[in-house]
């Protein structure tokens, strides 16, 4: 578990390395070591290989003979059991090997690791060897209290289990033998950060400092509730001013692990076979060294930019895009920033030199690459019994069926920003009774997009069930968060302030644009809505007219920058919002997808 920074020992011990094909004396190679870090991010509590497009990574693209237009080559990755085979294959013949993450290793997961307060997944984490993560934003999806249990162990009064969950289900938790970082979350009572801020490991004379941090902006995508009482600091501000901290320690060589990342541009990809240039998905294997860049106004950047110049290589997160690339220091000198896209399916592989006589990273050395977690070779044995244990005891939760689908429902998104599961899950929240008081009945809702997680596949799964049945934990799988429902009243020009904020302020960068329900439509441009296009049931939204809508508590407090939500009045809480997806899975029995047509044109 986590504990306040401090230097633990590895019993390895190894001869020292030269550099090969160096050209300084022997005197001064003699001093050089290798080092192996090996990093994944965002987790997000995949034990099991995930299915469908969470599985999947890019490694290459071709031409569709039938359209004549590029689509993506891909290899199925990922699950903790062959992560964990990887990552010990991968530190074979290093003696010096560190493993650290940046965040979101928990929170919005699948039912086998939620419906036990994702404890199983750090059990999962102990047994592959992790050293030290940032906590992420997911991490606060149950509240800092919940996470320091986590982190320290114990066990929740929760009887059989509240909301489908049951704390210390197998055995009594233990907490997590890795460190915890949270160094720019304060706890407003105490003032002090919740975890500790930094760690520091020893190597066989090696030392590397490790400080952990999530996004500043944290509190925009958590539930007010999961942040209540925390201020989060500036993450430049808080890694800088640790720097001479760790110093005064004897540290010199320093690693940042910050839960914030890169967007990625497509990628120019040629037909081999005629020479036409297209763009393309970017593969698992993006680099900056080869050819590739970080979007400009990717949030990590300004950040690396201005991290202090002592700091010597970013591990980030949150993007869930992989990554290897270089963003100078403010001393205009090459930094290592990776990221290893999500779900256990990449896990970072750098190499570095330490000198062991400056006690130093010598920049110059670090190489990394994103390697596939390939599911052909041998599990772990000791992640497979973890499973099993768990599979067993959440089964009579997640092989209830509550439904069937004719055709895979996916998040898929047309050119106007609407997906098919995106329209059921909104259809699903305004049918929902839960949220109707005082006669108010909802006539529209919105779901946003990042909260639906995975694909509703039609394929049977391990319970037995039919093809195209839905079961309990495949409807988890797709909206993991246990989000309450909220009504709330909206006038039509908050309705259309909010489909403004769609492309506009902090989601200028990377659209998102809500999910809506059944009978709303409208017109969305680059700069939002078009005037006049907003309708329900075929009538223009009246903006001095007050309308009944419902949406989750995420939104409904601002999150993912929404703040037109905030000006709603009279909000009323409802039920779960995987309860409402599953009653109308159940109601609605088989389902078929309808036209993408509620949301037209282009952003």
């Amino acid at each position: 578990m986590a504990v306040a920074a401090v230097a633990l020992a590895a019993a390895a011990v190894a001869t020292p390395v030269a550099t090969s094909a160096s050209a300084q004396p022997d005197s001064a190679r003699k001093h050089l070591v290798d080092v192996q870090l090996l990093s994944f991010n965002d987790f997000h509590g995949n034990l099991e290989a995930p299915s469908g497009s969470s599985g999947r990574l890019i490694t290459g693209h071709h031409i569709d003979p039938a359209t004549g237009k590029p689509v993506d080559d891909t290899v199925n990755v990922g699950g903790v059991e062959y992560l964990a085979s990887h990552l010990a294959e991968a530190r074979k013949g290093h003696d010096r090997s560190l493993t650290v993450a940046a965040g979101d290793l928990i929170g919005a997961s699948p039912l086998l690791s939620a419906a036990f307060h994702d404890e199983p997944s750090i059990e999962a984490l102990n047994k592959l060897g992790l050293d030290v993560t940032a906590v992420g934003n997911h991490e606060f999806d149950e509240g800092y209290k919940e996470l320091q249990r986590i982190d320290a162990g114990g066990c929740i009064d929760d009887g059989d289990g509240k909301d489908n969950q049951n704390s210390c289900a197998a055995h009594e938790y233990q907490g997590a033998d890795f460190d915890i970082l949270a160094s720019n979350v304060i706890e407003d009572a105490s003032g002090k950060t919740i975890l500790p801020a930094y760690s520091i490991k020893e190597l066989d004379g090696v030392k590397i400092g490790f400080i952990g941090m999530t996004l500043e902006a944290t509190p925009d995508i958590v539930t007010a509730e999961g942040v209540k009482g925390l201020t989060f600091k500036d993450e430049v501000e808080t890694a800088n001013a640790l720097v001479p901290v760790l110093k005064k320690k004897g540290v010199k060589a320093i690693v940042t692990l910050i839960h914030e990342g890169a967007n990625l541009p497509k990628e120019k990809w040629t037909d081999p076979a005629t020479g036409k240039v297209y763009e393309v998905n970017a593969r698992y294997d993006y680099t900056c060294e080869g050819g590739g860049e970080l979007v400009a106004g990717s949030p990590i950047v300004p950040i690396a930019q201005n991290l202090h110049p002592e700091i010597d290589m970013v591990v980030t997160g949150h993007t869930h895009n992989p990554y290897v690339c270089d963003v100078p220091d403010p001393d205009g000198k090459s930094r290592l920033i990776t990221s290893a896209s999500s779900f256990g399916r990449l896990y970072t592989e750098t190499n570095l030199k330490y000198d062991l006589k400056s006690r130093d990273i010598v920049r110059s050395s670090v190489k990394g690459s994103n390697l596939l977690v390939t599911r052909d070779i041998a599990k772990a044995p000791e992640q497979t019994t973890l499973i099993n244990t768990y599979k067993e005891l959440v089964k009579p939760i997640a092989s209830r069926v509550l439904g069937s689908i004719t055709t895979d429902v996916k998040r898929d998104q047309s050119p106007a920003g609407e997906s098919a599961l995106g329209d059921l899950i909104a259809d699903a929240q305004l049918a929902d009774q839960s949220t109707v008081v005082d006669g108010q009945v909802p006539v529209i809702a919105f779901m946003n997009p990042g909260g639906i997680r995975a694909d509703l596949t039609a394929a049977n799964s391990p319970y037995g069930e039919a093809v195209g049945d839905v079961t309990y934990d495949e409807a988890f799988t797709v909206q993991p968060f246990n989000n309450y429902l909220v009504s709330l009243t909206m006038t039509g020009q908050d309705i259309y302030d909010l489909l403004t904020q769609q492309v506009a302020g902090a989601n200028a960068s990377s659209h998102k644009i809500l999910q809506v329900s059944k009978g709303f439509t409208y017109q969305i441009s680059p700069s939002g809505p078009v005037d006049g296009s907003v309708m329900l049931n075929g009538q223009p939204i009246d903006k001095a007219a007050s309308y009944r809508v419902v949406t989750n508590n995420f939104l409904q407090g601002g999150g993912d920058a929404f703040a037109a939500f905030t000006k709603g009045t009279d909000p009323y809480y409802g039920g779960l919002d995987i309860d409402a997806f599953s009653a109308y899975l159940e109601a609605n029995s088989p389902y078929t997808p309808g036209p993408l047509d509620r949301i037209t044109g282009t952003h």
